[in-house]
């Protein structure tokens, strides 16, 4: 369901867990973003990963979604694409009539890359 970001990861494999969900994706470390983000030493753009929450969040609720606020998003550390290519995320995932509210963390290895609570409201 990848909307905006056509061939900038692929996900290997996901499972239900008790909260939601856990994703793993791959990043296309060949895609143009990285060719300007930034020349030379490639970092994967936060924005990129908020989408990924988002599509992701899509796919597994069935629902499209607009984000609403988000908060304690946290950065922690460089995902550089020909370093650490391979992503978990873990989605917790509270669901009521009207939006949809998410804890993310993002790691590589024992690594915490992202951390963040997002709210998307169903359109």
């Amino acid at each position: 369901m990848q909307s905006i970001l056509n061939d900038f990861y692929a996900v290997t494999s996901h499972e239900k867990t008790e909260k939601g969900f856990t994703a793993n994706i791959t990043l296309n470390k060949d895609h143009q973003i990285f060719n300007g983000h930034f020349p030379g030493n490639p970092v994967t753009p936060g924005v990129c990963m908020m989408q990924i929450v988002k599509d992701l969040t899509e796919e597994f609720t069935n629902s499209k979604l607009f984000l609403k606020s988000a908060s304690n998003v946290k950065f922690m550390a460089i995902i550089n694409p020909f370093e650490t290519p391979d992503l978990v995320l873990e989605l917790d995932i509270n669901e009521n009539e009207d939006e949809i509210k998410v804890k993310n963390t993002t790691t590589f290895g024992e690594t915490i890359a992202l951390k963040l609570s997002v709210t998307y409201k169903k359109i």
